[in-house]
């Protein structure tokens, strides 16, 4: 599977944050995320294996029980099944795979 970048298909998912998937194959899903000042994201879990890449903009990235303030560049892997959350600090830009497949993000 091949994406070109496009403005297009992005979609809200909690107030302030939009996704869009960029590509998937068999066993993973890869998003693109867009987060706006001030936004929550309350934690949560699911079954994934998330791994991600903070491109541009600045949050508080809440993993078990710890806490990292997150800059761009910065990456991490949060195992399947571990509570994780963020406080959006900055507008900002995540780049994040998902292991297996999200099929809730698989394009319509």
């Amino acid at each position: 599977m091949f994406s070109k970048k496009s403005p297009q298909d992005y979609r809200k998912v909690l107030d302030g944050i939009e996704l869009k998937t960029l590509v998937y194959g068999e066993k993973t899903t890869t998003t693109e995320f867009r987060l706006t000042k001030g936004c929550k994201l309350p934690d949560h879990t699911h079954p994934h294996e998330q791994t991600g890449y903070l491109v541009s903009g600045h949050m508080q990235l809440r993993i078990a029980e710890d806490t990292f303030a997150v800059t761009p560049g910065d990456s991490w892997c949060i195992p399947g099944d571990v509570s994780h959350g963020a406080d959006i600090l900055e507008d900002s830009v995540a780049i994040e795979v998902f292991s297996p497949v999200r099929e809730e993000y698989l394009p319509k």
